[in-house]
């Protein structure tokens, strides 16, 4: 009895997200996640393992869903995960989805995904979508450029550099641009595609895409900052950031994410498919946004 919808990684940020707008739909969820122990106490999401070298499992985890509302992915590198890692999960993934015989499957990838492109991440976004492809059962590919909204981490971690830095470098000439997603709409999006019928590929991107030297200058000014913002060559902000993220035990900003960010892969010229301001709520959260650092790290590898 299809009477349940599956989200990875529902107590991780954007999955959370998702689960909640499923269960206010009236959904029950149950959760594949690699870290059981984030659950929160009395939550009415079934926790079950995430657990890529027990494909029998997991198809036994998602025999009767609905759908698989899948968020899995990896930002970059770190120790034996790898993209390339990611890639061959997300197809152990999958395959047991359509062992179990789930009907749809909603899948989080992100904008310009290319089997040929120079960025890992890219690539290997290009290949799970492939992967999923493949497997012939109906899905929707959303794909988001950069999330914002709730403890989403880009936007908080510009406005906490800017309260605490003197200076604040932007690489380049600053112009290209950002399309960011408002997790909620992200969510509503998810909700949708998860009732929807046939294969679809949709971008997951907000209603306005600011140059990313301005939105830097107007998150400042939203909070107060006296950083002084600077144009500095695009060589020099990857090395700047290894040397704060050193200081602040993170990966703040890989050259990957910078330069294909510099390359205009974080923006689309299509319709927006979310409803969120991204400079209305940054005015709406002014006095909050960046008051504590968000750590990447933290989140998801200690």
């Amino acid at each position: 009895m299809t009477d349940f919808d599956v989200v990875t990684g529902a107590f991780s940020y954007s999955g959370a997200v998702i689960a909640s707008e499923l269960q206010a739909a009236g959904r029950r969820v149950r959760t594949l996640t690699g870290h059981p122990g984030r659950a929160p106490a009395g939550t009415a999401i079934e926790v079950r393992p995430l657990d890529f070298a027990d494909p029998a499992g997991l198809a036994e985890s998602l025999r009767g869903a609905r759908a698989l509302v899948n968020t899995y992915w990896v930002r970059f590198a770190h120790g034996p995960v790898s993209h390339e890692t990611a890639v061959a999960q997300s197809r152990v993934l999958f395959r047991a989805a359509a062992e179990a015989g789930v009907r749809r499957v909603v899948h989080v990838s992100i904008t310009h995904p290319d089997a040929d492109s120079p960025y890992p991440y890219f690539r290997g976004k290009a290949a799970v979508e492939q992967a999923l492809a493949d497997l012939s059962l109906p899905h929707t590919v959303l794909r988001p450029a950069i999330l914002f909204g709730g403890n989403g981490v880009l936007i908080n971690n510009i406005a906490w550099l800017l309260r605490h830095l003197p200076v604040f470098a932007v690489g380049g000439t600053g112009e290209y641009r950002i399309r960011p997603v408002h997790v909620d709409d992200l969510a509503r999006l998810c909700v949708q595609a998860a009732d929807a019928t046939g294969s679809e590929v949709i971008d997951a991107v907000g209603p306005e895409r600011p140059a990313f030297g301005d939105l830097v200058c107007f998150i400042k000014e939203a909070v107060g900052s006296r950083s002084q913002v600077i144009r500095v060559p695009g060589s020099l902000i990857p090395p700047a950031a290894r040397l704060l993220g050193l200081a602040l035990r993170d990966t703040l900003l890989t050259a990957e994410e910078f330069e294909a960010m510099a390359d205009g892969l974080a923006d689309t010229d299509g319709p927006a498919t979310g409803e969120t301001s991204l400079t209305q709520w940054i005015t709406d959260h002014k006095d909050t946004l960046g008051r504590t650092y968000a750590n990447e790290l933290t989140r998801h590898f200690r």
